[in-house]
């Protein structure tokens, strides 16, 4: 089927304005858990989405990329790969939750969603920074015998 030359120009015109506007429009968040909430180990962390897709590290396609999950830290610099240690969580296979073990007490959680080389995306796409506190474990081990 032949297309006309001007459908071709109108069509890939609203095709780079949706792709443009994903971008700068794109909001990354946190399903659960939720800001101020008192949780138990294993906490269960699950990243949300809007506006860009989901695709695993070194997948080279436009308004995708993968979550980074910031953990009692702040923003690393936005225009470098995101550090890979324990405060800089890479989810490199397109994981969109994790389960976390966490000290008692405050933390506070970040999400960062990058490209395809780890690297923030221009606009970055960061979300909230939240806090959140872990109960101690109540139960204490038996003692052994006497």
């Amino acid at each position: 089927m032949k297309f006309p030359v001007w459908f071709i120009v109108v069509f890939m015109g609203a095709s780079f304005a949706c792709a443009e506007s994903t971008t700068a429009d794109a909001r990354v968040y946190f399903i659960s858990p939720h800001a101020g909430q008192m949780v138990r180990n294993p906490v269960t962390v699950r990243f949300g989405l809007r506006g860009m897709g989901v695709a695993p590290a070194g997948t080279h396609i436009p308004h995708t990329g993968h979550h980074h999950l910031i953990l009692d830290a702040p923003l690393p610099a936005l225009e470098r790969v995101v550090p890979k240690d324990e405060r800089h969580l890479h989810f490199g296979n397109g994981q969109t939750e994790t389960v976390l073990n966490l000290k008692p007490g405050w933390h506070t959680l970040q999400l960062l969603f990058a490209d395809s080389g780890h690297v923030p995306h221009k606009p970055p796409v960061v979300s909230q920074k939240i806090g959140i506190f872990v109960v101690p474990d109540t139960m204490s081990p038996p003692s052994p015998a006497p």
